[in-house]
């Protein structure tokens, strides 16, 4: 299949020609937080069919974004990870993802997916670094089956699937609840007061928690 383009010398044009397919930004958003096995690709990104995922790496790696690798012991599995060029779409990704909160989140539209895991990045947009300097904190989430957590270390942020060793702050909450979060309905601290939200470890710690990752409030596109 010949590839389209926007037959522009733009470094957006060009940008886009790469990554402007449908799909296509949704597989770098998936990688970001890592390797990942078709399998898990597939999982992470309903409504993908296997042989469009599978042309959508193929221009990946052909393109020089992605590429495949072998995860390591216990798994020895293969698996597709971003190159430096396309770990460096990053904060295009993180660019999209704060302003999408602000400007076309939203309520869930009925039959809309949504994934737990996908938080990771949404977090990460709105980490707030002046307000975590000099801290050094593990916050640990868990939704449902899902388990990841946020590493805050003097202003950075590292956001990791899996549980964390040693949090100092562990806060569990049903999938429906991290949607009204995401949507402006909630709050963490309401969350939290109304027993919706499930916090162990250290609370003073928690209290910090909606300085160091500010969600936008939700605004319509439409002039008043």
């Amino acid at each position: 299949m010949e590839q389209r383009t926007y037959n522009q010398y733009c470094a957006t044009a060009r940008t886009l020609d790469l990554v402007g397919e449908r799909w296509t930004l949704l597989l770098i958003r998936e990688l970001l937080t890592g390797p990942k096995r078709f399998g898990d690709l597939q999982a992470g990104l309903r409504g993908l069919g296997t042989g469009l995922l599978a042309a959508r790496l193929k221009h990946l790696e052909r393109e020089g974004l992605a590429r495949k690798v072998t995860l390591p012991p216990p798994a020895r599995t293969a698996a597709y990870a971003l190159t430096e060029a396309g770990e460096e779409l990053g904060p295009a990704v993180m660019a999209l993802a704060r302003w999408g909160m602000t400007w076309a989140l939203g309520e869930r539209r009925e039959g809309e997916t949504f994934h737990p895991g996908w938080a990771v990045l949404g977090l990460e947009s709105c980490f707030v670094p002046d307000a975590a300097a000099g801290l050094h904190l593990v916050f640990e989430f868990r939704v449902e089956d899902e388990v990841f957590h946020a590493v805050v270390d003097d202003g950075t942020v590292r956001m990791v699937h899996g549980p964390a060793q040693r949090p100092d702050a562990s806060i569990a909450m049903s999938e429906d609840v991290l949607v009204a979060m995401a949507s402006g309905r909630s709050t963490l601290g309401a969350a939290i007061e109304d027993g919706d939200a499930a916090v162990s470890g250290d609370t003073a710690a928690v209290r910090l928690l909606p300085g160091l990752f500010h969600i936008p409030a939700p605004k319509s596109r439409r002039p008043e």
